[in-house]
């Protein structure tokens, strides 16, 4: 039965040899991430002071997971998951390298930004499914929840830290700096994986002929289809992925033109995001079971929503920022809620192609939104485009609250096959 049961719960998990070897590396990894994220989108802005090309960026980042996603999951569920995370995390931290080398020479130009962050999200592409699959072998089932929200609590204290480590890195050392930061922090996740023995079924190394991949990824593609909570799940993630996270890509623009505070401003409000998807996390990773995480996950999409219309509704700062860290306690509840459900009720033997799935949407489907939201914005200004966002966000919640019942019996169950 779910509860939340306190910082106990925290500690045992944390207390698990193999998940706190991978966690701190993790956090390592997550804090550089931050750390670029900042440095990248603030470079974008300076070079192009266009919404366009904030929008244009994050799209090259977060789209390879549409087209690279399913072929990922079928090999997660194939491959020896810690050698592939190696190697994909080692290949990111090389492009973080060159895009460091460029922008401190000052040979940096937007298109070759813009080329090289397209080829690192087609190389993450292939890592978010397979990391995502590894936290079910580190913990098993009865610490899952507790392990996806201490995952989440990580995170999130990288999206706190990050932005302001990057703040300070941008204003004395320059962003060549802060990008080359990552690189570092990188391959201490990668050093980190070399402490990891997995459990269970997580470690994947079937040797089945190529030709049998397209016929496995239509498999996880029909089993996400037919399954009564998977399916519409993932349609809810797809729906507030485009239409209610990708106020965040904008948040350059809105530190900037709306509320005039350069990029103290943006740090600000990433950091505001991360002080309530840090208490989201912390609020996650003290439950126990997976019982009532679907009635929270719906009750999460109804706040965001609001505290993205109240975020567009100001041009007062200090408001603002109120709103940014309640759509980020909402974000942290949804993303942790969804990944739990899908953890908990996905055969074993499915679990890499339909976490592929969940990555291709909830890191494709925003690429989508913010592509929408920037030019939209471009147009009719940054306000507007985001609050019509919110509002088909509450039609969303609407419509999931009326099937909650049913989707939580489907959702909140084991499949059993591990």
């Amino acid at each position: 039965m779910a509860k939340i049961a306190g910082f106990s719960t925290i500690a045992r998990t944390f207390g698990i040899p193999n998940y706190r070897n991978y966690t701190l590396g993790n956090f390592a990894s997550q804090l550089g991430m931050w750390v670029q994220r900042i440095a990248v989108g603030w470079l974008t802005w300076e070079l192009t002071k266009d919404p366009k090309w904030l929008g244009i960026i994050a799209f090259a980042d977060f789209f390879p997971n549409v087209i690279m996603a399913p072929l990922a999951g079928a090999l997660a569920d194939r491959l020896d998951r810690l050698k592939a995370i190696r190697i994909y995390v080692s290949l990111s931290g090389i492009i973080s390298g060159v895009i460091a080398f460029l922008t401190i020479t000052d040979l940096i130009t937007i298109y070759s930004l813009l080329g090289l962050v397209l080829i690192n999200g087609i190389v993450m592409s292939f890592n978010y499914p397979v990391r995502l699959s590894l936290i079910y072998s580190l913990v098993g089932r009865d610490a899952l929840t507790s392990a996806v929200g201490v995952n989440a609590l990580a995170f999130n204290i990288a999206r706190i830290t990050g932005p302001a480590v990057a703040g300070l890195m941008i204003k004395f050392f320059g962003i060549g700096v802060a990008v080359s930061f990552t690189v570092v922090a990188d391959f201490v996740f990668v050093a980190s994986l070399y402490f990891v023995h997995l459990i269970g079924t997580g470690k994947k190394t079937e040797h089945r002929p190529a030709r049998e991949i397209p016929a496995e990824i239509m498999e996880g593609f029909r089993y996400a289809r037919n399954h009564p909570g998977i399916g519409p799940l993932l349609f809810i993630l797809a729906f507030t992925s485009i239409f209610g996270r990708p106020f965040i890509d904008l948040f350059p623009g809105f530190a900037d033109d709306i509320f005039g505070r350069g990029s103290d401003g943006l740090a600000w409000l990433t950091s505001a995001l991360g002080v309530g998807a840090l208490f989201g996390s912390i609020m996650m990773a003290q439950r126990q079971g997976v019982e009532g995480l679907t009635r929270l996950l719906i009750a999460a999409i109804l706040i965001i929503s609001i505290a993205v219309l109240g975020f567009t509704a100001t041009d007062i700062f200090w408001v603002a920022l109120l709103c940014t860290v309640v759509a980020g306690f909402a974000v942290t509840a949804i993303g942790v809620s969804e990944q739990t459900l899908l953890q908990s009720s996905v055969d074993s033997a499915m679990r890499g192609r339909v976490l592929s799935l969940y990555t291709l949407i909830a890191r494709g489907c925003p690429s989508f939104g913010a592509l929408l939201m920037g030019y939209l914005a471009s147009y009719g200004g940054l306000q507007l485009p985001v609050a019509g966002g919110a509002l088909l966000c509450i039609g969303l919640w609407a419509w999931a609250r009326a099937r909650q019942k049913r989707l939580a019996g489907a959702l909140e169950v084991s499949a059993e096959k591990d």
